[in-house]
């Protein structure tokens, strides 16, 4: 049955070869803009290099004042003194990652502008992320507590900085007018993680900025790890109970600190605040995107769909005066138009992978690799199915409702 419905298919679409080829590129044109946005956002929710724990993790962006009197709210990061007074005394931490968002210098080497994106860490910062280290290895607390004037290059800052040498550790890199000695090398991490991606890390004890001043604000965020996935919970409650000791600055009413999970993180940046995490907004958002985005070229195979029924309704009519059920009707078209996703889909997909190759081969996101795995091919096939399912019920009941007599006149 299968089989005969696949030789219809096959003719039919033959038989209009422009509404082929438009209905195949609303398809497949949709189908390869939605694999290329679930690579990207696969690529930046997912667990990626060099955060691989974050079943394990919370992350701590974000400290927020707030006057509910007059209305009114500072937002900034986080200071150094609220995680080495605060956090730092929770026990379902096991350990803590502290880093600066990455600051850009310029050096030159050989009469050529480098910009090298730096950012201080503390020593278990390299205990939390795995980082490869393609050469030598990380500061520690000793480095740390000296103040020793260190620095871990990214293997794209070993590049431009110091060309084609084979080893760079005990060599000098300047930033800001500063000499760094390099004492490791690691693999280049995406701009898509912002908080981790650098050229250079430096101890941040040798910051120029008063990293022991007594605020709640400053300009560092944190990933606190939890023992095991089970202890999240427990280190989440915990902080949330820690917030309540902080003190209230000042002219505030309120203080908000969260520490979140890394989706929540980043859409709390993007639409929440203290109270609410923004992740209802952004679903929400991107939800009604992709509905969107399917809705117009299904409504276009819908009305194709439609013009292709009313052209077999003489054969439809034939089909009906010999017994063919309506249900037997509806089951063939809807199997044609599954048939015809598919092979949209399969269109898609070269297209896609196509796509993702220009993309990363552009470098269009520095460091970012787009790929096509398997979640991202399993979402594409459950959006081709759909596609398929929704563009056909309409075209499949209306022409399960046509009048025998009034098709065999159309013949």
């Amino acid at each position: 049955m299968l089989k005969n419905y696949f030789k219809i298919a096959i003719a039919v679409l033959k038989r209009r070869k422009f509404f082929t080829f438009i209905s195949l590129f609303g398809i497949s044109f949709t189908l390869t803009i939605l694999m290329v946005a679930t690579a990207f956002m696969d690529k930046v929710i997912s667990p990626d290099y060099p955060d691989y724990k974050r079943e394990r993790s919370l992350y701590v962006a974000t400290m927020e004042f707030k006057n509910t009197k007059e209305g009114w709210l500072n937002r900034s990061d986080v200071s150094y003194y609220f995680f080495d007074h605060y956090v730092s005394t929770l026990k379902t931490v096991e350990k803590m990652a502290i880093s600066t968002n990455a600051k850009a210098s310029n050096a030159y080497v050989n009469n050529k502008k480098i910009v090298i994106k730096y950012k201080y860490t503390n020593a278990d910062y390299w205990n939390v992320l795995e980082y490869k280290f393609l050469e030598g290895k990380p500061f520690g607390q000793q480095e740390i507590n000296n103040a020793e004037k260190v620095a871990v290059i990214s293997e794209e800052t070993k590049t431009a900085y110091f060309g084609d040498a084979k080893t760079v550790v005990g060599k000098y890199i300047s930033a800001d007018n500063v000499n760094y000695r390099v004492i490791g090398v690691v693999g280049n991490v995406s701009e898509t993680l912002y908080n981790f991606a650098g050229d250079m890390y430096l101890p941040y004890t040798v910051s120029k900025d008063n990293y022991k001043r007594p605020e709640l604000m400053g300009g560092y965020n944190a990933v606190l790890l939890a023992k095991n996935k089970a202890d999240v919970p427990k280190m989440q409650k915990e902080f949330n109970q820690m917030m309540k000791r902080v003190p209230i600055p000042k002219e505030f009413d309120r203080v908000y600190s969260s520490a979140d999970s890394f989706f929540a993180g980043m859409t709390r940046r993007i639409a929440g605040d203290g109270t609410n995490n923004g992740l209802t907004v952004v679903v929400s958002i991107l939800s009604v995107f992709v509905l969107l985005f399917l809705l117009l070229p299904t409504i276009n195979l819908v009305n194709i769909n439609i013009t292709r029924i009313l052209e077999r309704s003489s054969e439809i009519g034939v089909r009906k005066a010999f017994g063919a059920s309506s249900k037997t009707l509806v089951y063939q078209f809807m199997v044609e138009n599954l048939i015809l996703t598919f092979l949209g889909g399969c269109i898609g997909l070269l297209f896609s992978i196509l796509a993702i190759y220009l993309i990363n081969d552009a470098n269009l996101i520095s460091n970012m690799r787009l790929s096509m795995n398997f979640m991202v091919l399993f979402y594409s096939l459950v959006a081709c199915i759909c596609f398929g399912l929704i563009s056909g019920v309409y075209p499949a009941w209306r022409m399960s409702k046509l009048n025998i007599v009034k098709a065999l006149k159309a013949q």
